[in-house]
């Protein structure tokens, strides 16, 4: 059986959780926490992030990476579609999910204030918080808000992981107080509730709720 090594909390962890409830393949999780791994975590994971994935023997780490190897030893249902243009936009979805939305909603609002204090016992910068959420935040939502295409989706008119990793991001963004203005942004705050409902990700939410309530 498929183990991935993660945080269920996490974003990255979250995404590949989905994505094998999805296409409904089984999987055990190893919890594991991504502050001061092990060396024998890194062995699997050399960069020292979650998640990782190990599969008869064999490893994979990056969670991108791993949803690639599972589309292909699973490929059905397809995470991704099958045009080349709207493929390539699947994937560019998952990138910004977990590079420009994490460095705020992550880095400076979810860490900040869930993270920080509650397992580190570290206090919150709000003015680190408040500076995202009024200046950085709205361009990223201004952005995503006139990405969304046919059916509410971001690429070919189709649920994808392009999906999931955007929401994923947006899921600790609510862990952390902070939530889609509907008013401002619509299209996007719709795209999020109907995200969340899916099955995958409510039971992912549900297993969450004793971490974060």
């Amino acid at each position: 059986m498929l183990k991935i090594h993660g945080a269920p909390g996490s974003p990255f962890v979250r995404k590949v959780l989905v994505v094998l409830d999805e296409k409904q393949v089984p999987y055990e999780l190893d919890p594991v926490f991504p502050f001061g791994v092990s060396a024998e975590f890194k062995k699997i994971s050399p960069l020292g992030k979650i998640p990782a994935l190990t599969d008869n023997g064999r490893s994979l780490s990056d969670s991108s990476v791993i949803c690639a190897y599972l589309e292909r030893i699973h490929p059905e249902p397809a995470m991704v579609p099958s045009d080349p243009y709207e493929y390539a936009r699947a994937l560019w979805f998952d990138e910004y999910a977990d590079t420009a939305m994490v460095q705020v909603l992550g880095a400076k609002i979810f860490f900040q204030r869930v993270v920080g204090p509650r397992f580190l016992n570290q206090p919150t910068d709000e003015a680190m918080v408040t500076k995202a959420i009024t200046e950085e935040l709205p361009p990223i939502f201004d952005y995503l808000e006139s990405q969304l295409g046919a059916g509410g989706h971001f690429a070919g008119g189709r649920f994808s992981v392009g999906d999931i990793a955007v929401a994923s991001q947006l899921v600790n963004l609510r862990y952390a107080g902070v939530e889609v203005d509907a008013s401002c942004w619509p299209k996007l705050a719709g795209f999020f509730a109907t995200t969340v409902a899916r099955p995958s990700f409510a039971k992912r939410l549900e297993e969450e709720r004793a971490l974060f309530g």
